[in-house]
This record gives structure tokens, sequence and C-alpha cells, in this order.
């Protein structure tokens, strides 16, 4: 299979900065993944306090009969399709409401849990090393041997606990 358009990841990570800035968006992300199976990609924006997701695979690729394999032609659709709204948003066409308006957003993320706030996460750990991890280093600066305070010590070895137990599904 040959490539559809030229450019690297990088170029085209380039390209949808610069699209999300005309758009005026200013927190999104993207990730993709290429794999014997094929591949996939996604960029996700805020957007009046909704998260928008906008994503491409190989086999909707083939469903549509474009047939793109490779990760960077699937990212650069997306891009592309994302520099079209900036587009019609630029020369006054519509408003980027209008367009966001006929797609769903994703749905909120559930709250964190106040031990997993209490330990510096902003969203759900991976895994109970990212837990561990998280815990050696503020237990660097809050152990009392180290200058910190007893009752914060303490207060992060409960916090910790607790985040493992509800990491486990106890």
């Amino acid at each position: 299979m040959k490539r559809q358009y030229s450019g690297s990841m990088e170029d085209f990570e380039k390209k949808l900065a610069r699209v999300m800035e005309r758009l005026g968006v200013k927190k999104y992300q993207s990730n993709w993944s290429q794999g014997k199976d094929g591949a996939s990609c996604f960029v996700e924006m805020v957007y009046g306090g909704k998260v928008y997701r906008f994503e491409n695979d190989s086999q909707k690729s083939a469903a549509c009969k474009r047939n793109l394999y490779y990760v960077a032609d699937l990212f650069a659709e997306v891009v592309y399709s994302l520099e079209g709204l900036a587009r019609a948003v630029e020369k006054g066409i519509f408003t980027l409401d209008m367009l966001l308006a006929g797609v769903p957003a994703l749905p909120a993320a559930p709250p964190l849990e106040p031990c997993f706030t209490a330990m510096g996460f902003s969203s759900m750990p991976s895994d109970e090393a990212e837990i561990k991890a998280q815990y050696k280093r503020m237990a660097k600066v809050l152990h009392p041997d180290a200058g910190g305070d007893e009752n914060a010590f303490r207060t992060l070895n409960q916090n910790y606990e607790a985040c493992l137990k509800i990491a486990r599904g106890a």
C-alpha cells in the first residue's frame, strides 16, 4: 500500500496546532496507533466546556472506500477535516457553535475520589504502579525525616491506602 498524503506525523501535529489556534480551541489532545490489524487516530478538543472527539481508523476508511492503512494518512484526514471547519468559521459561513451543534460531546468524566485529588492526580491513575510512584514522590517531601509535617505524612499514608483500595476494587 502507498501513502496518500506526504508529510510526517510531526508535520500534521504542527498543522493541527495551527488549526486549533484558528478555531480558538486552547485545550486538545491527539493520539494514534499503528498495528498489523490497521491504524487508528483521534483528536479530542474542549470547546464550550464539552469534549468533542474526531476519530478515524482503517476500518472506517475501508467502509468509505478510501482504504487508508497508514496512521499518518488517517491522521492527515482528521486534521484536514478540522481545517475545513476552520475555513468555514473564518469565512463567516458558520460559527464553531453551529458546526458542533449536531456533534455529540463525550460524556463528562466521573468525579475523582478525594483521596486521588489529595495525592495530586487530576485523572484516575492507570494502575497501582502510578499510585505508588506518586506516593514516593510526595513522601520524599512530606516525611518527618525529610523536614515534613507528621500530620501531613499521616494524611498522605491514609490517602495512599485509600487509593490502593479503590484501584484494587476492594
